[in-house]
């Protein structure tokens, strides 16, 4: 083994702090990205890895796949739009089916054996096998089926981790956890649903642990296609998580619950009949978490 990997999606939040975290284990590190991708997430450590910048010509990003000696491709990069509009369906198709579709065939043509994808909980709405919460969770399930096609017609082996919900320092991503400081500065009153829903909460440094295990498994695991979970044993409900937050810090947030409806197709109670990655656990509780981002 080389100790190398290729990373899409590098330039984001869990995808730059996998390269970090793998550059820091002494791996050497290529990133997929496209010229229009903001870098400063990585800033501090571009200098430190390859950067092989995509402008849909499949034939180049073959030639580079076969120039790395890489033992896996991480694939992080998607596209996310919860709510879509008719003009988000090509960007929602382009990146999430067709991009994937050309990494996994540039990985295949490479010649590399392992090949790890991203999903989402979203893919199981009230936990059915096949029952996308959006268009979104609906492009990710699609891509699993081209997976399945290349792991059944060749030597690669795939596994797809699914993601919940994710939060960590210098977050810059709009999602509630990110934004509780602000909220609490601002000194509003929220207007919100019951907060009943459940959520699972994995900090980002147990993110990438997962990923990382996630090699080593792929490597012993039968099956040439799988699928595991990356979420901690106890789920929270978002009243919960507001409560835990307001516990822990000098400022508040004031929440006016039950002033607003539910979504259409809101996630009450998360999937939890995927197993849970072998070999790994989730180490950093909620609280402990929270008083990380208190610092942040």
């Amino acid at each position: 083994m080389s100790n190398t990997a290729i990373i899409t999606g590098g330039s984001g939040f869990v995808g730059s702090n996998l390269a970090r975290f793998l550059v820091q284990k002494g791996w050497n590190i290529h990133l997929i990205l496209r010229k229009s991708s903001n870098t400063s997430n990585i800033e501090d450590i571009i200098d430190k890895v390859s950067i092989f910048y995509h402008d849909n010509n499949i034939s180049a990003l073959i030639e580079y796949f076969q120039t790395t000696d890489a033992d896996i491709v991480y694939h992080l990069a998607s596209y996310v739009k919860t709510e879509h509009e008719p003009s988000d369906i090509i960007k929602l198709i382009n990146s999430n089916v067709l991009f994937s579709t050309e990494i996994i065939e540039a990985c295949s043509k490479a010649s590399i054996k392992y090949f790890i994808n991203t999903g989402t909980y979203w893919q199981y709405y009230e936990s059915e096998e096949y029952n996308p919460v959006d268009l979104y969770a609906a492009t990710k399930e699609a891509f699993e089926k081209i997976i399945q096609f290349y792991t059944e017609n060749g030597n690669l082996k795939a596994m797809t981790l699914q993601l919940y919900d994710t939060y960590g320092e210098n977050d810059t991503r709009p999602k509630l956890i990110n934004l509780l400081h602000q909220f609490a500065d601002e000194k509003k009153i929220l207007e919100m649903s019951l907060g009943e829903q459940r959520l699972f909460l994995t900090h980002i440094s147990d993110i990438c642990q997962a990923y990382y295990q996630a090699f080593f498994n792929i490597i012993e695991e039968f099956e040439s296609f799988s699928s595991y979970a990356i979420r901690p044993n106890k789920s929270h409900s978002l009243k919960e998580l507001i409560m835990l937050f307001n516990s822990i810090n000098e400022k508040s947030i004031t929440i006016n619950w039950g002033k607003r409806a539910y979504r259409n197709r809101e996630v009450m109670i998360p999937n939890t009949k995927i197993e849970i990655l072998k070999k790994w656990n989730c180490k950093i509780s909620l609280k402990e978490g929270l008083e990380r981002l208190k610092d942040d």
